[in-house]
């Protein structure tokens, strides 16, 4: 190899001891090759500092190896980012890269950008949508494989991943029983809301299988701190017998958590309080720190990826809805840490 000159595929395969034929199937990771050559031959492509040239490989393959990214709505920009970093480290994996598109909560827009990323040649669409609503399906019109995360679709046949709310509740309310509480509140979301929705009937499930009711009504509301404060004063003046108040976001939990201490209640000895995002502008920054359901939003973006690169491959995956769990993350809020 000249200095100063591009390694071809011929020297990798040269150096490696193998066909040219075989060095290609190694570097792009196709199957039939054993692990030990596969370990050869990248080792001499890393040697070399061999690149592969994306251009020809798109030409041979008919693939870009680029998906688009396409955001639904910018106020979900909190969920999308982790959701597409999870996507973008799973890419990287494959050896594929991303454009993002941002709709800004236009649905026209939103099948504008969707043609405009399918004449870029891109493989497929990775449709980031918002929990709180429907997102308009496109997959039929941009007919190129679409799957959408975080949030239903208007097509049930569309291949979607959201957070189990439901279970996350579930979760929520087993973790409180489990610490011995038995009157609990719920605080939270819009009623409209899908995820609010799913996180009241999980509560009231799990309630119900425990022997236990809600204390009072559920509190609909805003995501609002200065709203969630209001309905925390009104519950607690209600039943003042409350041990627990279960809450739809980490943000109404933040403030019920203050208007808990301002009359005069200790947090978790009195009353236990528990958030949903594990958002750690909150969680981490009240006294005590949050009780909180993560919805591990990174792993629900690889897991949506996996899905989008099989059907790119020709794979038949499927439609419908996966749902993914999230983790309950423990802090002092509903439990005391021992020093």
């Amino acid at each position: 190899m000249q200095p100063g000159r591009p390694a071809t595929l011929t020297e990798v395969a040269r150096l490696a001891g193998v066909s040219v034929t075989t060095a290609s199937k190694a570097i792009n990771g196709q199957d039939r090759i054993s692990g030990d050559t596969r370990k050869r031959v990248l080792r001499a492509a890393k040697r070399l500092s061999y690149a592969p040239n994306l251009v020809a490989k798109s030409l041979a393959s008919g693939r870009s190896s680029i998906i688009g990214v396409l955001l639904r709505d910018p106020l979900v920009h909190r969920f999308a980012v982790p959701i597409v970093i999870g996507a973008q480290s799973a890419l990287e994996r494959r050896d594929f890269s991303a454009i993002i598109a941002d709709a800004r909560g236009v649905s026209d827009r939103m099948a504008d950008l969707a043609v405009l990323l399918r004449q870029r040649n891109v493989d497929g669409l990775l449709i980031v949508g918002d929990n709180q609503g429907k997102t308009p399906s496109i997959t039929t019109s941009v007919k190129i494989p679409c799957v959408y995360v975080h949030g239903p679709t208007t097509n049930s046949r569309d291949v979607v991943h959201v957070i189990d709310d439901f279970a996350g509740a579930v979760a929520v309310v087993n973790h409180l029983v489990e610490i011995g509480r038995a009157c609990i509140a719920h605080i939270t979301g819009p009623k409209y809301a899908p995820a609010v929705q799913q996180r009241v009937l999980g509560l009231t499930q799990a309630l119900n299988d425990n022997g236990l009711k809600l204390a009072d009504d559920v509190r609909y509301g805003q995501w609002s701190q200065r709203w969630a404060r209001q309905a925390a004063r009104e519950v607690l003046s209600k039943v003042p017998s409350l041990d627990a108040i279960a809450c739809g976001s980490d943000q109404i939990a933040a403030a019920v958590l203050e208007a808990v201490v301002a009359s005069g209640r200790k947090v978790p000895d009195d009353v236990a309080i528990t958030g949903y995002d594990n958002w750690t502008v909150f969680a981490l920054e009240t006294d005590p720190p949050l009780t909180t359901l993560d919805m591990d939003l990174e792993h629900l973006g690889a897991a949506a990826v996996s899905d989008l690169y099989a059907m790119i491959g020709g794979t038949r995956i499927g439609g419908g809805t996966r749902h993914h769990p999230g983790t309950l993350v423990v802090r002092g809020s509903t439990v005391k840490h021992r020093s």
